[in-house]
């Protein structure tokens, strides 16, 4: 057993919801990444907009109504907040836990969320009242401009509320955070949560995180920061640790998770998708340019394997960062090579950006639910578009169809740009 196996609190997953691209629902998701269904395609949204990149990875036909308690809070929701929510839904669904089945006072939540920008249409009118026929007057603003927003207009774009919303829904009035660390948030926010309940401070956690970058304003800003695939043929972008990769396509979706406390989900009788052996995060601490030596990464890692007690050689599979841009994998590959070197280029890696692409903080929620269908089921998704090998990242890179598990331990992690990462160890109990 690892050492997080004896801990006087172990800690599982007992529910999982998602809401993605190839899928609403965990059989729709499962079914798309079994047939390798990418959601990655032309833009639909705004398909007359001349955008830097012409391709995304959009959920199609998604309505939250059915997921609320109280149908018109939706009107007070971002895309981002109405896609946690939902997936916070399903997982408490799954978890068999319905509000008021567990003591209000024992149930937290944690939950990732990026930036959520306002839409220039939110704001059209107040500012035509500031302008009319003349340049912008600041001083109508306070007395003309203001009353023309909707009163609660700011509630749709706060990070914290997907956490409020639905802390709300479930009143889960235990500890209750926000982690806004772009891409390492989802797997930031486990950690909070598994830590909470071996504190013995909450009996379960709703944990998620969620994002959603379709809009011109999110594309031409991540254009700027970000390795976007200039491809304008969906087969040819988005496709990690390939020797050819460009750049990340921009998606939407969020994943929800119900940590439990190992004994309290035994009483409950309810099935166990995997046990949190390890959580750990670390940062390359200098920034950008710092963050292509992936420091952090390496250090997470090795916290993590620490932690769960484990030996590298012992991983099912690695649930991959993968962000497809040049940089991005080679360092990430590396970061395997330091840590692992005698296991780099045997355990079986899988990059699911390949799927849905890339969506701030719910991107590593949304992965981390398809190695935890994987362990479940006992295959792995292969890693879509990989066709040459790259000999900077000599990973095992599953491709060409599923991969059968033998071993239920897997390694997930995540990584921004300025090097904060995060990295977990789940197993199958």
């Amino acid at each position: 057993m690892g050492a997080a196996s004896t801990n006087r609190h172990r800690v599982v997953i007992t529910g999982l919801g998602v809401v993605s691209p190839v899928g609403i629902g965990l059989e729709p998701f499962w079914t798309s990444l079994m047939a390798g269904r990418s959601a990655i395609g032309p833009l639909r949204s705004f398909p007359q907009l001349d955008v830097p990149s012409q391709l995304a990875a959009e959920i199609a036909d998604f309505d939250v109504r059915p997921f609320l308690r109280q149908r018109k809070m939706a009107k007070v929701m971002s895309r981002d907040i109405q896609l946690g929510v939902s997936a916070a839904a399903m997982a408490m669904q799954s978890a068999r836990l319905a509000r008021g089945g567990i003591d209000p006072d024992r149930l937290g939540v944690v939950f990732g969320a990026g930036q959520i920008p306002s839409t220039p249409q939110e704001l059209v009118e107040a500012a035509a009242h500031c302008s009319s026929d003349s340049p912008f007057d600041f001083d109508r603003w306070g007395e003309d401009g203001m009353a023309q927003i909707y009163p609660l207009w700011m509630l749709r774009q706060l990070p914290n509320m997907p956490a409020c919303h639905v802390a709300i829904d479930f009143d889960a009035r235990g500890p209750n955070n926000t982690i806004t660390s772009r891409e390492a948030s989802a797997l930031l926010a486990l950690a909070e949560a598994v830590h909470v309940v071996r504190r013995g401070r909450a009996d379960a956690m709703i944990v998620g995180a969620c994002g959603s970058d379709i809009h011109p304003l999110d594309i031409a800003r991540l254009h700027l920061t970000e390795h976007l695939s200039k491809q304008a043929d969906p087969e040819r972008a988005c496709r990690p640790f390939d020797r050819d990769r460009d750049g990340c396509v921009l998606g939407e979706g969020a994943a929800a998770f119900v940590v439990e406390e190992y004994e309290h989900a035994r009483r409950r009788g309810v099935e166990i998708f995997a046990e949190v052996l390890a959580t750990a995060a670390g940062c390359d601490g200098r920034g950008y340019l710092n963050g292509a030596g992936g420091t952090g990464l390496v250090r997470s890692i090795e916290a993590a394997i620490r932690e769960a007690g484990i030996q590298p050689k012992e991983l099912g599979h690695i649930n991959a960062h993968g962000k497809a841009t040049k940089r991005d994998d080679v360092v990430e590959a590396r970061a395997y090579h330091r840590v692992f070197p005698d296991v780099a280029e045997t355990v079986p890696v899988t990059g699911l950006k390949s799927y849905f692409g890339a969506f701030d903080a719910g991107t590593g929620a949304v992965e981390l639910a398809g190695s935890l269908l994987a362990v479940q089921h006992g295959w792995l998704p292969a890693t879509l578009r990989y066709e040459t090998p790259d000999p900077q990242c000599r990973l095992n890179v599953v491709h060409g169809g599923p991969h059968k598990l033998t071993n239920g331990t897997f390694l997930k992690v995540n990584r921004t740009a300025m090097g904060q990462s995060a990295a977990v160890i789940l197993r199958t109990v």
